[in-house]
């Protein structure tokens, strides 16, 4: 990975860290618009100012934009979500091996 392309995922990274980045954007993901209102109710325990500012950081980025109906992810943000789509299956997954690791006696001897 060159420093221009490791310098992009940090960008990215940097932006989708910040608090509730990555639900706002889970929330549109089906494609239809959200009003504010509604677009909290789906992020859940967000409060009006962070969700306010992570829109504003999310239209900057130029993966949501405001249009009639409320908030919609933008082509980039729809490929962004596309490339994400595997998470479910991989958090799943994951989360299997981490509950079965909690669940097992400890190798240790007392």
């Amino acid at each position: 990975m060159n420093s221009r392309e490791h310098a992009a995922i940090n960008q990215l990274l940097g932006l989708l860290e910040s608090r509730y980045a990555i639900r706002v954007l889970w929330a549109l993901r089906d494609g239809h618009a959200q009003t504010f209102r509604l677009l909290q109710d789906s992020v859940g325990g967000i409060t009006p100012n962070t969700l306010n500012t992570r829109i504003k950081e999310l239209r900057q980025a130029g993966f949501v934009n405001h249009g009639d109906d409320g908030y919609v992810v933008t082509p980039a943000g729809s490929e962004l979500l596309r490339r994400m789509s595997e998470l479910p299956a991989f958090a799943a997954k994951w989360s299997a091996v981490q509950s079965r690791k909690k669940s097992q006696p400890s190798s240790r001897a007392a």
